[in-house]
């Protein structure tokens, strides 16, 4: 059994829903319970709700992905380096000591953890990381040291 409900509607409300009832080829009462039997469930906004949980919890496992692809990517890039400096001949001892003379005043600090990771002390996403995270406090030291 329904109740009845009387309701005042705007002129052009009336004629949209006049419209649609006449396209749809329903009467105007049974549009109007649908629409507002849908303005009042709240299910869409559930639906809502639950496709934006599914799209972020999509993106959170993509990025997950293009985390461990990058991680995989430098761990490898760290073995090639690996493997060609193992196959690289050493420079012979007169250009060695030159090259570390020559070197040792640039980059010394900057290669050290470099070299650390190279050698397996850390991996180097990690050391790639804090490296980023220090590098301007370096600058900083190093030019305060060059000053004195």
């Amino acid at each position: 059994m329904k109740l009845r409900l009387s309701v005042y509607l705007d002129p052009g409300l009336m004629a949209q829903l006049t419209k649609l009832a006449h396209r749809k080829v329903q009467p105007r009462s049974l549009i109007a319970e649908a629409a507002n039997a849908s303005f009042l469930t709240p299910d869409d906004a559930d639906r809502r709700e639950a496709a934006l949980a599914r799209r972020l919890d999509r993106m959170t496992r993509q990025v997950e992905r293009l985390e461990r692809d990058l991680t995989i990517s430098a761990e490898a890039l760290a073995l090639f380096i690996r493997f060609w400096l193992t196959i690289t001949p050493p420079l012979p001892d007169s250009a060695q000591t030159a090259h570390w003379q020559k070197d040792a005043n640039v980059s010394n600090r900057s290669s050290r953890p470099w070299v650390d990771a190279l050698q397996g002390a850390k991996p180097l996403a990690e050391v790639s990381i804090n490296k980023g995270n220090d590098s301007t406090s370096g600058q900083t030291r190093h030019r305060n040291e060059a000053k004195a």
